[in-house]
């Protein structure tokens, strides 16, 4: 399985106890859908290693604590700190028909309400405060906030996200 074919959930940021214990940050907005995971993968040296869950407990609203099997003591727990951690995209839970996970829409076509079909979306950046659409119309690289207001319809059949930008943000980039 590669990267492609999963999703990131979190980093292991500590460990927990001499027991091999460690914690997962996890990187979603509901936590608790993760409180019963059978196993994870974890990237170790750009590979992805997997690894059974035999205890698990949320701990603070975004940290969960696991017991993996063959992490035995401290010094197996301290080797997996500062490690990424990924589930298989099968593993993400059914959203409803307006909401959309950040992979789902690469190749969408894109459309506003004024200017009419205006390129594709090549990826979701969400490693700044404020995620956004990098979409591509030709060679021009266009970033709109990923943001509800702005968003009209998504439409997963045809593979379409209408918005209706503010005034202004399109002439930035295509004008």
């Amino acid at each position: 399985m590669t990267k492609d074919d999963c999703f990131y959930l979190g980093t292991i940021v500590s460990k927990f106890s001499f027991k091999g214990e460690v914690q997962i940050k996890l990187d979603t907005d509901e936590p608790e859908t993760y409180k019963h995971l059978e196993s994870v993968l974890v990237e170790i040296n750009q590979k992805l290693v997997p690894f059974f869950i035999l205890q698990s407990n949320l701990q603070r609203s975004n940290l969960l604590r696991v017991k993996l099997e063959d992490v035995d003591d401290e010094a197996d727990a301290l080797e997996l700190i500062k490690k990424d951690v990924y589930l298989p995209l099968t593993e993400l839970p059914e959203l409803d028909d307006d909401q959309f996970y950040y992979h789902e829409v690469t190749n969408y076509k894109v459309f506003d309400k004024h200017y009419g079909e205006f390129g594709k979306i090549k990826s979701v950046d969400s490693t700044s405060p404020q995620a956004l659409f990098i979409i591509y119309k030709g060679n021009t690289e266009i970033l709109v906030p990923v943001n509800d207001v702005f968003i009209e319809k998504i439409d997963k059949a045809n593979q379409e996200i209408h918005f209706n930008l503010p005034d202004g943000l399109l002439e930035l980039y295509l004008d």
